[in-house]
């Protein structure tokens, strides 16, 4: 019996706007639901939720956190996206997704928080924390470039030419 499998979302404060950046995010999707199928790994989602209107930083991060939390079950794997996080080659990345799918976790979520940053509470909750490297980019196109490595783990793990050392 072929285990089910495991369910990928992105999870992120503040919503995508029409254009160019939504339409590679959904072809990167596409393209995980696809070639990830035969792999255990898929489909993809993309959760928004507003951004918080409270006042002060903190209490922005902490309420953006609890939507972030309440939103995932308590067993997915939570790879939480932090300026502070670790550093992965796209190969130690597909090691960590590979990992969490053989060990059956029937969900991963990958958290992106607001402008603000992430909340203490998610923060504490992560299974991973990772950064995209050093400089700071939109959540937009953090987006995109998380789904695109995302596909980029399926095809290393298919040995589809897509990737190359």
């Amino acid at each position: 019996q072929t285990p089910e499998p495991v369910k990928l979302v992105i999870a992120a404060i503040g919503r995508m706007k029409r254009g160019a950046e939504q339409d590679l995010c959904a072809r990167y999707a596409n393209r995980i639901d696809k070639a990830g199928r035969g792999l255990g790994l898929g489909p993809l989602r993309i959760v928004e939720f507003s951004e918080s209107r409270a006042p002060r930083p903190a209490e922005r991060k902490a309420q953006e956190a609890e939507l972030l939390l309440n939103a995932a079950p308590p067993e997915a794997a939570k790879f939480v996206l932090d300026e502070h996080g670790n550093a992965h080659s796209s190969r130690s990345f597909t090691d960590l997704l590979a990992a969490h799918r053989d060990e059956g976790i029937a969900e991963a979520w990958f958290f992106i928080g607001g402008a603000d940053g992430h909340g203490d509470a998610l923060l504490a909750a992560a299974t991973h924390k990772i950064a995209l490297g050093q400089m700071t980019f939109p959540h937009q196109i953090v987006r995109c470039l998380l789904a695109e490595q995302i596909y980029r783990a399926i095809t290393i793990l298919s040995g589809h030419p897509y990737h190359r050392d």
